[in-house]
């Protein structure tokens, strides 16, 4: 399946996920309408985005900055049907409206079941999501109807073969967690190839993980001096056959030029950056680091604001980096409460988490080490 064949005119797309934010912390609708007409202007028009996604801010970013600004044919939109949202199917129609809505448009390029996992797989089969998407789909509402998907290969083969319709799969696939038996993004990948089904890239940077590099891995990809660390992360998930799409949350211009300008006229990897890739991976392997990509699906429902990810953050800078502000952050991170001491093990994290990893657990370590 060619790119051309969904309209797409470039492998690589704008998650709006991690959008710009002013002093202020509101959005920065100013910067990403500049980084818009930048990514069109190069010839990309794929965008991404979910109804949570920055506090239900999003969506309207996609009409302010996008959908008023541009010819609906001139892009090509995705949104998900996402699990907080919706309780029975007779919720799933009223909250796509909203969605349509939200965004400016009258029809969805793609439509993705949102982070499909083994447990909210039976929620979505219960409230018969994927009829009620193909009913969009026949409608024309939805042109392509998708997943996007956290869990173990056979997790996936499950849902695929259950619900052949289902046109495209977007993974988690990066150097990092290619052989991690957590996230098993090679294995979901061949999932997909025996399926048929092309692949969209998401977390190519692993949440930014792949751009801040351990000492010793820095090293590799300066020798080769050929490109951004962001570029040898990207660059690798595009090069496979199967993915059609590598998408990327980009939160300024620097990161949008740095990007573009590898990703315009795209080359796969050559040998000796596989080899500098395998080599910066093994680097990674030997560190204790937290796994988590910034997502912030944990912080959404925590009771006690907790911002997971930024303590996570402040750990592994902590133990692993020997960044010496990371107390600072975490005071900055916690100066209005929700330290990681604050946790009331109520567990809504880690039901969210695309990761599984054990939050609970993990801030406790948090405690410790930030508590002394």
């Amino acid at each position: 399946m060619n790119n051309s064949d969904y309209g797409i005119k470039k492998n690589f797309g704008f998650g709006l996920m991690r959008l710009p934010t002013t002093k202020f912390k509101t959005i920065d609708y100013k910067q990403i309408n500049d980084m818009v007409d930048y990514f069109m202007a190069n010839g990309f028009n794929y965008f991404d985005t979910a109804h949570g996604y920055m506090t239900l801010r999003s969506e309207k970013a996609v009409r302010k900055c996008i959908s008023s600004r541009y010819k609906r044919e001139d892009f090509i939109l995705t949104n998900k049907l996402s699990d907080g949202f919706f309780f029975k199917q007779e919720d799933i129609r009223p909250l796509f409206k909203r969605q349509l809505k939200a965004c400016g448009v009258e029809y969805f390029d793609f439509y993705l079941m949102h982070a499909q996992d083994r447990n909210n797989f039976k929620k979505y089969k219960k409230c018969r999501a994927y009829e009620t998407a193909l009913e969009l789909l026949a409608e024309g509402k939805i042109k392509h109807l998708g997943i996007s998907f956290h869990d173990k290969a056979e997790i996936l083969d499950q849902i695929l073969t259950e619900y052949p319709e289902v046109e495209v799969v977007q993974i988690q696939f990066n150097y990092l967690d290619y052989e991690d038996a957590s996230v098993e993004a090679r294995k979901c990948y061949e999932v997909c190839c025996k399926h048929g089904k092309p692949v969209i890239v998401m977390e190519p940077v692993k949440g930014g993980a792949l751009i801040k590099l351990p000492e010793e891995g820095q090293k590799v990809f300066d020798e080769l001096n050929n490109g951004s660390n962001a570029s040898y992360a990207i660059r690798f998930a595009a090069s496979f056959d199967n993915v059609f799409m590598v998408i990327s949350g980009m939160g300024n211009m620097d990161m949008m030029r740095d990007n573009v300008s590898f990703m315009k006229e795209f080359k796969k990897l050559e040998d000796s950056e596989y080899d500098a890739i395998n080599k910066v991976r093994s680097a990674f392997g030997k560190l204790n680091l937290i796994p988590c990509t910034g997502c912030r699906y944990c912080t959404d429902g925590c009771p006690k604001k907790i911002a997971i990810p930024d303590l996570f953050a402040c750990l592994n800078d902590k133990k692993n980096f020997k960044n010496w502000n990371a107390d600072y952050y975490y005071g900055i991170h916690t100066k209005n409460g929700g330290k990681a001491s604050d946790c009331i093990n109520c567990g809504k994290c880690e039901h969210s988490c695309p990761q599984h990893l054990e939050i609970r657990q993990l801030l406790k370590e948090v405690a410790k080490e930030f508590g002394k």
